[in-house]
């Protein structure tokens, strides 16, 4: 980031059309920014006036009945959001939040799993906490960015894939492998179990994006093998519902289906998988807020705890 740095005769900028700036690039109106920063439309409209004047550029055009954002001000859109919220934090002193008095909604975008098995746990355990907090949770249905990238979730779990935005913050929570799983009677669950007997199966695939094949077919496509699929479906309780009530196998994380197998037969693969991470990830302007880094660490310490109680009792059993 380049230095503001001031000399004889030099005019100094503004700081204070940095604000007026990122509330106009993420209104996308001038009455609406002029709303939110208790300002006249008049007023505001003379301060876009000035950042045109000062940029050299329109920044936001009409469009019809609207405004859009040109290109340089749509480049700029980020890097002025965390200017703005970087000032903020130096100038208001950092509190840990009072829990008891926190009045605040999180949204949360997960897998069903996810909700499924830590949950309960995480619910038991804010409330307690802070009982003036709510939680949302959001199915995960792709891995579009634009959710925490526009506020409308506050925190996300799952694999990183390609598409996650390059300017997210990632921590990994755990590390999980993949099982099969099928109904009690099936034939899979009696006898010994080779990656060939596996792939003969029948199976049902899961794939949020339609895609015919994945991971688990490239492992087993280096042992010279395909799976038989039959059906395809876009996750992994659906999956799992369908090896509940037909002779499909489902092959899931099992850290993230422990609950929903529950009263199937669940077996190791018989082939090297490779473990997936899952991470939390969350946008840069909530790095700094100290309620969400309180709900950043609950969440892993939740999770933590549950994977712990699942070793134990895998080690009783």
């Amino acid at each position: 980031m380049r230095v503001l740095s001031y000399r004889p005769g030099m005019s100094t900028p503004d700081l204070n059309l940095l604000l007026t700036l990122d509330v106009l690039l993420a209104e996308g109106s001038v009455a609406r920014a002029a709303k939110r920063l208790r300002l006249s439309t008049s007023a505001m409209s003379r301060a876009l006036a000035r950042l045109r004047e000062t940029m050299g550029d329109p920044l936001l055009v009409r469009a019809g009945r609207g405004l859009v954002p040109t290109p340089r001000a749509l480049a700029l859109r980020e890097q002025v959001s965390q200017l703005v919220l970087d000032a903020q934090a130096v100038l208001r002193p950092e509190q840990a939040p009072d829990l008891a008095e926190l009045q605040r909604t999180f949204t949360l975008r997960c897998s069903d799993g996810f909700v499924e098995n830590f949950a309960p746990a995480l619910i038991a355990h804010i409330a307690a906490q802070a009982p003036g907090v709510r939680l949302y949770f959001l199915p995960k249905l792709d891995k579009d960015s634009r959710w925490l990238r526009d506020g409308s979730v506050d925190l996300e779990t799952g694999v990183v894939g390609e598409s996650a935005g390059p300017e997210l913050r990632v921590q990994a929570l755990m590390r999980d492998h993949f099982v099969g799983v099928v109904h009690s009677a099936h034939p899979l669950a009696q006898g010994e179990l080779s990656a060939a007997r596996y792939a003969a199966a029948r199976h049902v695939s899961v794939s949020r994006r339609g895609l015919a094949s994945g991971p688990l077919d490239e492992s087993l496509a280096a042992l010279g093998l395909q799976r038989n699929i039959v059906t395809l479906v876009g996750g992994f309780s659906a999956a799992l519902a369908l090896a509940r009530s037909t002779d499909l196998v489902a092959s899931v994380p099992a850290r993230h289906t422990g609950r929903l197998r529950e009263g199937l037969f669940s077996f190791a693969l018989p082939f090297a998988m490779p473990e997936i991470t899952v991470s939390l990830l969350w946008h840069p302007r909530q790095q700094a807020d100290p309620a969400h880094r309180w709900l950043r660490d609950t969440v892993r310490s939740v999770c933590l705890a549950a994977l712990h109680d699942d070793a134990l009792a895998a080690d009783q059993a």
